[in-house]
């Protein structure tokens, strides 16, 4: 066999055990390794090419180094995952860099980390003043996670009582022109729904490369092309208003209808009727359903 021939046979399996072998490890980041996980990545990239490219008969003695070095890196994760002192050992512990606003040198020079370095990673969490800090402690990975302190950290519903209306993520109706019937069905609409709003806009499924649909029922469509984008139809005041009332009627019928008593259910009846005589006492008619 010629050795150009059984260099290219030689890489093409190396690259397949490689592949199979890195399954096994698992998926992470570079930035998430441990330090034994990143010296297993080095050693058994430099095996693979060992065996790649060394023409000697020993050739298989490296499918054995790796699968020895993939075999005790399984076994390194198993063991820290049921044992803290092993995880404390292997992959290391956070370090506290900043607590109360106060910079802890020590843990700097312990980290090798010089000022300019902290200041840098404070910067890429957009904190530029280290007094704002509460909390900033460096992972195992090398990251540093801060937390700010209450006076400085962005105001949510949460911290001003307000209850909101839970969301779920876009989902993707229609892609390179293909209706995505599965996707439509599970948010409740079907084709002909989906083909009647591109109708609204003057557009086909052709001329769509990318559609979403949001938790507020808004189509988002992207053409793909610059200055070809069409402008997403905005539910208007009255129409949100309108289709509010008319679900918050619904889900008082419904609750009736799955009232356990005659009790619940005349608490349910009342509350629709009062529902009903407000919205008839609305400035515009026109919004009550």
């Amino acid at each position: 066999m010629p050795s150009w021939f059984e260099i290219i046979l030689r890489t093409l399996a190396a690259i397949v055990i490689l592949f199979a072998l890195t399954k096994v490890l698992g998926k992470r980041q570079i930035s998430q390794l441990s330090l034994f996980e990143y010296i297993t990545g080095i050693s058994i990239g430099n095996i693979a090419a060992y065996v790649s490219l060394d023409l000697d008969n020993l050739w298989y003695l490296g499918m054995v180094s790796l699968l020895v070095w993939v075999s005790v890196s399984v076994a390194m994760e198993f063991l820290t995952m049921k044992s803290k002192k092993a995880r404390d050992f292997i992959d290391g512990k956070g370090t506290v860099l900043i607590k109360d606003g106060q910079l802890l040198k020590k843990n700097l020079h312990k980290e090798r980390l010089t000022l300019d370095e902290m200041l840098e990673q404070l910067r890429k969490k957009d904190v530029y003043r280290v007094a704002d800090v509460e909390f900033a402690v460096m992972e195992s990975s090398g990251e540093v996670n801060v937390m700010l302190k209450k006076e400085y950290q962005p105001i949510t519903p949460d911290v001003l009582g307000w209850n909101v209306a839970n969301e779920w993520e876009a989902q993707t109706v229609l892609m390179d022109g293909d209706i995505q019937d599965e996707v439509l069905e599970r948010v409740g609409h079907d084709r002909q729904w989906l083909l009647h709003e591109l109708k609204k806009r003057d557009m086909k499924e052709a001329d769509v490369f990318l559609a979403q649909l949001d938790s507020n029922d808004e189509l988002h469509i992207q053409t793909g092309q610059e200055g070809n984008q069409p402008q997403n139809n905005q539910t208007k005041p009255k129409e949100r208003i309108s289709m509010l009332i008319e679900q918050f009627e619904a889900e008082l019928l419904r609750l009736e209808r799955l009232s356990r008593n005659e009790s619940d259910r005349r608490i349910y009846q009342t509350a629709i009727d009062r529902f009903q005589a407000s919205t008839k006492s609305l400035p515009d008619h026109s919004l009550k359903p």
